[in-house]
């Protein structure tokens, strides 16, 4: 066999750093709240938005410019200690473990007043599982940063960065095809490209419009 004729399941580059998050109408108003903390009542919000929409790129925007600590809420349990950080990241709190409320309700009244606590999830705190009141009523409490579904100029830009981390230039007529035949969301940009990059591994073939119209076609006959 080919080396041609081999792909490998390389992770993809992923770039979080400021210069890479594109803003567009979808979330504009977000960007501008997460990274204005001095704005947030008692320094607490919750960035909220479909998978793959940016919140961990925001997340890490802010926790780079606050020297926050980054925590994901699967992970934390009664037993942990609290972090010592004046400003706090909670990734995918909408999953934190029941045992684990009581654990945030002393972080959250730790970091008042002058601490900062950002919480990222794809719902709001009021549909979150919780079971703590006094912690249930603090988060919903706090004011939510949403982020859309991608317009055209966001959509092209995820696509494009997606193509980048996976270290693929893409021809931009590929980027204008795939916005006007994808579902428009940041999920459905994430798999396409991870599709094109896969068969063009197996098939030892470029990255090209006729590849992605293969794929898309063939999802339609399969539909």
């Amino acid at each position: 066999m080919s080396a041609a004729q081999i792909g490998f399941d390389w992770p993809p580059r992923v770039d979080l750093g400021a210069g890479s998050f594109f803003v567009s109408e979808a979330n504009r108003e977000a960007h501008a709240v997460v990274t204005t903390p001095a704005t947030w009542p008692e320094g607490k919000l919750v960035l909220t938005g479909p998978p793959a929409s940016g919140k961990t790129h925001l997340a890490r925007l802010f926790a780079a410019a606050e020297s926050a600590e980054i925590l994901e809420a699967p992970d934390l349990g009664p037993g942990r200690a609290l972090p010592e950080s004046r400003a706090v990241v909670i990734e995918n709190a909408d999953r934190l473990p029941s045992l684990a409320q009581e654990w945030l309700f002393h972080l959250h009244n730790r970091l008042r007043p002058e601490g900062l606590l950002l919480l990222t999830a794809q719902t709001p705190p009021a549909r979150w599982p919780l079971t703590l009141p006094d912690l249930a009523s603090r988060l919903q409490a706090a004011p939510v940063a949403r982020l859309r579904d991608p317009d055209d100029a966001l959509l092209a830009a995820v696509l494009m960065k997606h193509f980048e981390d996976r270290m693929i230039t893409p021809d931009e007529r590929l980027v204008t095809y795939l916005v006007r035949r994808i579902d428009r969301s940041f999920a459905a940009a994430a798999d396409i490209v991870a599709r094109i990059d896969r068969a063009a591994l197996d098939r030892g073939a470029a990255v090209t419009r006729n590849l992605a119209a293969d794929l898309l076609d063939s999802d339609r006959a399969e539909g």
